[in-house]
């Protein structure tokens, strides 16, 4: 099991009130699945995403993820954690426009003791497996949305991290662009064994996913209403 979390809360104040945005939630993603978490907005699913993706912590409960409780890392050992095994997909790309795909795609590799050759061998890998070879010398302005979004794919790939958190990923997209993205996260999944965890409000969107969560007012349930374990 990749992702295990237990009994997870998270709550936030606002002013002198105390909002409770999931309560008690239970959620096992085994390696290599596919997981769209869908709800109304405020429903907590990019609280859940975050979470998984330790980009915050939790009020109570517990997160392990490969194997690391997550939660319980301190700040600089959770920065240290999240560039190693996760790759972050957000709606807006989030690409430096002074820099071309190659080294946007490089810059996950900064972190770590890789020469320079070995950085540009490993975004060169990245940019092939998402069919951006072509466009490695191209700056974001010169790039189409759907280009743009794969160069940030190809990004999140690059350090071969064990799961892909994907926050609206095709929610800045055309329709027949953002098929075209689902379609190589579908891709990543079945042929390269990718853990996807996605959110997504379009149900369209979240057919390509094997697996449809939904969360409502901080509560995780399957498709068919049963609570998600």
């Amino acid at each position: 099991m990749l992702v295990q979390i237990r009994g997870v809360t998270k709550s936030y104040r606002r002013g002198g009130e105390t909002i409770e945005v999931l309560h008690g939630v239970d959620l096992d993603i085994p390696r290599g699945d596919f997981v769209a978490l869908m709800g109304p907005s405020g429903s907590g699913k990019t609280t859940l995403l975050n979470l998984i993706g330790g980009l915050d912590t939790p009020t109570g409960g517990s997160v392990i993820v490969d194997g690391r409780r997550i939660d319980r890392l301190s700040s600089g050992e959770l920065a240290r954690w999240r560039a190693a095994n996760v790759g972050f997909v957000f709606q807006f790309y989030n690409l430096l426009p002074v820099l071309s795909a190659q080294k946007n795609v490089e810059l996950p590799l900064l972190l770590t003791s890789l020469t320079g050759r070995e950085r540009r061998r490993h975004a060169q890998i990245a940019l092939t497996l998402v069919g951006l070879a072509d466009r490695a010398k191209h700056k974001p302005k010169e790039l189409s949305g759907g280009e743009e979004q794969r160069v940030a794919i190809a990004r999140a790939l690059v350090s071969d991290p064990a799961v892909l958190v994907c926050d609206e990923p095709t929610g800045d997209l055309d329709r027949a662009t953002a098929a075209e993205i689902l379609t190589l996260l579908q891709t990543l999944n079945r042929e390269h064994g990718k853990t996807v965890v996605m959110v997504t409000h379009d149900p369209k969107a979240a057919e390509y996913a094997r697996r449809r969560l939904h969360l409502d007012k901080g509560t995780l349930t399957d498709e068919d209403g049963t609570h998600a374990a």
